[in-house]
C-alpha cells in the first residue's frame, strides 16, 4: 500500500488514461500501416512500433499497479506541527547557510524541480517526526550535512 496525495494521484491517472486513449491507438495504426508494406522480417517501421508498444504497455501496467495499490491521503488528519507525508518544510543547510523549501511526498510523486522530495530519500527520512527548531544531521552522497527546521506546514 502507498499513500500519496490526491494531485499525485490524478496525475498518475491522467497520465495512465492519455496512454490508454491516445499513444496506444497511435501505436496500433502504425502497426498496421507497417504491416500493410509487406514483408515483416526486415520491416524496420513494424519492429520500431511493437517495441514502442511493449515500452507503452509495461508504463501502462506499472501506473495501473500504482493506482491499485494507492491510498489517498486525507490530509485533514495530518500533524501540521512536525514533519511527515504532505509536510512543507523550510530548511536551511548551517553550514552554508542556504534555506531550501520542500514537499515531502510518496516516492511516485517526487520531483526535485517541483521541490518534492520521496519521504524515502535521506533528507526526507532524517527530518520525520521533527518539528520547526530542530537540527538533524544527514548522511547524503557528498557527506554529512546539518539542516535546521525553520518552518512545517501542511
Amino acid at each position: 500500500m502507498e499513500y500519496m496525495s490526491q494531485e499525485g494521484f490524478d496525475k498518475i491517472a491522467e497520465e495512465l488514461h492519455h496512454l490508454e486513449t491516445v499513444e496506444l491507438p497511435q501505436v496500433k495504426d502504425a502497426i498496421s500501416e507497417a504491416r500493410d508494406k509487406g514483408d515483416l522480417s526486415e520491416n524496420f517501421e513494424y519492429h520500431a512500433a511493437k517495441r514502442e508498444q511493449g515500452r507503452l504497455m509495461g508504463r501502462a501496467r506499472f501506473l495501473q499497479k500504482i493506482l491499485e495499490n494507492a491510498r489517498v491521503i486525507d490530509k485533514s488528519l495530518l500533524k501540521s506541527d512536525s514533519v511527515g507525508l504532505l509536510s512543507k518544510v523550510k530548511i536551511t543547510n548551517i553550514a552554508a547557510g542556504k534555506s531550501m523549501d520542500y514537499t515531502i511526498v510518496s516516492p511516485h510523486e517526487a520531483n526535485l524541480k517541483e521541490g518534492k522530495i520521496s519521504i524515502k530519500s535521506p533528507i526526507a527520512e532524517a527530518l520525520l517526526g521533527k518539528k520547526a527548531g530542530d537540527e538533524v544531521d544527514v548522511k547524503v552522497p557528498a557527506g554529512r550535512i546539518r539542516l535546521r527546521i525553520e518552518s512545517v506546514s501542511l
